[in-house]
């Protein structure tokens, strides 16, 4: 070995102690100055014997050329979600669940009330599974659907406190569960630069943090300097319990937050749910509840899982925040089914680590239930992703000069009748026509899942349809190169990227094809099952009623939407243009049982 490569191999294992003690353990030993004369160094070294560079020195978390997209990565095991709980009430009634069936598959003993419980803060962040192979950081990938979720490696590979290579000891092959999320301070000062630079602000660190790790450029994602906390090991199981996995992860220098406790009864779980509600406001990052899983994995094979989530955890959702404000006016909003629904814009109040400017009101019924007015001081919650919402009016408070609010009779935006369905509260515009409506398809239409047309945001859709451009969704696929890059902001390497993204989408498949469509009552989950079920567009648009009741899940509601979405004469000519655009109209037909 070279003396050249002798002192590389010291600078990284020097390095990688004080990115751990720094990020990891909050304890630096040694001043930013010292820090990054040894980072200096090393890069120095590797600059002049590029072939001491490695994939996992600390020189490489600065980030590469921006990539052209992400590849796809299915999750093996499955990234599964949690159910929740709201209260103590119910947290009860979920380890009496557990226990009843524990006791029945022989468990349990009989008189055993409780079993050992591990509570661990729900970090509010981006679920992320990280794969180390030979102790190298090879692979990152967002939870996405829980079964395919976004290759943001690279992006990743920012995150100090993530260690890019393991000590000895650790498995060959190590498959975690990971938390990434902004903290706190570096999301207000990253604010405070957009403040001070006269862009618009950030709304929450979880937000940011959803869009930094897919953006394309993971030199930008290094300087949004986002932390992570791992969670769980899903490959290979470390110990007996997930206690003692955790206690693995952290002696292999993973970020494991040092909040956990091992309970041994709910009055424990109960004592740290009480703790960290008064004490999560002191965190560097933002929590909705706490994560409990049962402890011994023998008793969690017992347990089992749904299809959705494991019966050995639950996450305790804390109670939503409230703040006080004022509503400055009341307006409809449209949306992409023609219902207009009453928005509160608000005095900007702060109040679940997100400052609100606006609130729902649910539906015009909601509103005269609570009989909220232009100039009323209100009662707003938030909890965790709701959709701040209005709970109450004070009405001591209310101005003597306050009128109710009359619903509206025509839409707001294209004056058509607006129509009340039998059997609904809400009022509907039904012209397909309306601006609102079509800019709402469009944007649902081009959702992740959906289409999938990635760099087609809302605003870029309004300067489209403002531009004559597009119509609606199925003009998409018309777009031309010379026509984008001639729009003020957009470019020639800016309008081939579109193109290349409107193009990927064709062969996206008939389910994300269904749920693009924008069909009342069809979500993803009822998209995916009509197309196993009927594996084409054109044998779904065929099949009448009684065939469409005879699929499993899908009801007389949904098969009365779906016949009427496909027996209008214009959607069925969006369908035929789709067709001949090259749209992928098929999918694998579902095996008969």
């Amino acid at each position: 070995m070279t003396e050249a490569s002798t002192r590389a191999e010291e600078l990284r294992a020097e390095i990688r102690r004080h990115e751990h003690a720094y990020y990891v353990e909050a304890r630096p030993e040694i001043s930013d100055r010292e820090f990054d004369e040894l980072m200096h160094e090393l890069v120095a070294l590797e600059e002049a014997h590029p072939e001491l560079r490695t994939a996992d020195s600390p020189t490489q978390r600065v980030g590469g050329e921006p990539l052209e997209g992400f590849e796809s990565v299915e999750h093996d095991p499955p990234m599964q979600s949690l159910d929740n709980a709201y209260g103590e009430d119910e947290l009860d009634e979920w380890m009496q669940r557990q226990l009843r069936r524990l006791e029945s598959e022989g468990g349990l003993d009989p008189d055993q009330d409780a079993v050992e419980l591990v509570a661990e803060l729900k970090v509010d962040g981006v679920s992320m599974s990280i794969l180390y192979e030979d102790g190298v950081l090879v692979r990152a990938a967002t939870r996405g659907n829980g079964r395919v979720g976004d290759d943001v490696t690279e992006n990743v590979r920012t995150i100090r406190a993530l260690p890019l290579r393991l000590p000895s000891g650790a498995p060959d092959r190590l498959l975690v569960r990971a938390e990434v999320f902004m903290p706190r301070a570096v999301f207000a000062e990253l604010n405070e630069q957009r403040r001070q630079a006269d862009e618009p602000l950030y709304v929450n660190p979880r937000n940011t943090t959803a869009g930094t790790v897919r953006l394309l450029d993971s030199r930008e994602v290094a300087r949004r300097r986002l932390s992570a906390i791992v969670f769980d090991a899903a490959v290979p199981e470390l110990g007996r319990t997930h206690w003692d996995s955790l206690a693995a992860l952290e002696e292999f220098g993973l970020p494991v937050h040092e909040s956990r406790a091992l309970c041994a009864d709910l009055d424990q779980v109960k004592a740290f749910l009480a703790r960290w509600r008064e004490e999560r406001g002191a965190l560097d990052f933002d929590t909705d509840g706490v994560v409990l899983k049962v402890n011994s994995r023998s008793l969690r094979d017992i347990l089992g899982s749904t299809s959705k989530a494991p019966r050995w955890a639950i996450a305790y959702k804390f109670d939503a925040e409230q703040a006080i404000t004022t509503v400055t006016e009341i307006r409809a909003q449209v949306g992409r089914t023609g219902a207009v629904t009453p928005v509160a814009e608000l005095v900007p109040v702060f109040v679940g680590g997100t400052t609100v400017a606006r609130a729902t009101l649910h539906n015009y019924e909601d509103l005269a239930r609570k009989d909220v007015r232009t100039g009323d001081t209100v009662v707003i919650e938030k909890g965790g992703d709701i959709i701040p919402k209005v709970v109450r009016v004070e009405l001591e408070a209310r101005p003597d000069d306050s009128e109710p609010f009359v619903p509206p009779t025509q839409c707001p935006v294209c004056d058509h009748d607006l129509q009340r369905f039998e059997g609904e509260v809400a009022l509907r515009c039904v012209n397909s026509a309306c601006p609102a409506i079509v800019a709402e398809s469009i944007r649902h239409f081009v959702g992740r899942s959906a289409m999938a047309i990635e760099g087609l945001g809302g605003k870029l859709i309004d300067q489209l349809l403002e531009e004559e451009l597009v119509r609606d969704f199925t003009s998409l696929y018309e777009l031309r190169a010379e026509d984008l890059a001639a729009l003020e902001g957009w470019g020639a390497v800016s309008a081939n990227n579109l193109l290349a993204e409107v193009e990927k989408s064709k062969s996206r498949g008939l389910a994300p094809l269904l749920f693009a469509l924008g069909i009342r009552f069809v979500g993803e989950r009822v998209a995916g099952i009509l197309a196993g079920h009927f594996g084409s567009m054109d044998a779904l648009m065929e099949a009448e009623a009684d065939a469409l009741e005879e699929v499993p899940e899908i009801g007389p509601k949904v098969a009365a939407s779906l016949r009427a979405w496909f027996d209008d004469e214009d959607n069925r000519a969006r369908v035929e243009r789709l067709r001949s655009f090259g749209v992928d109209f098929t999918a694998p037909r579902a095996e008969s049982s």
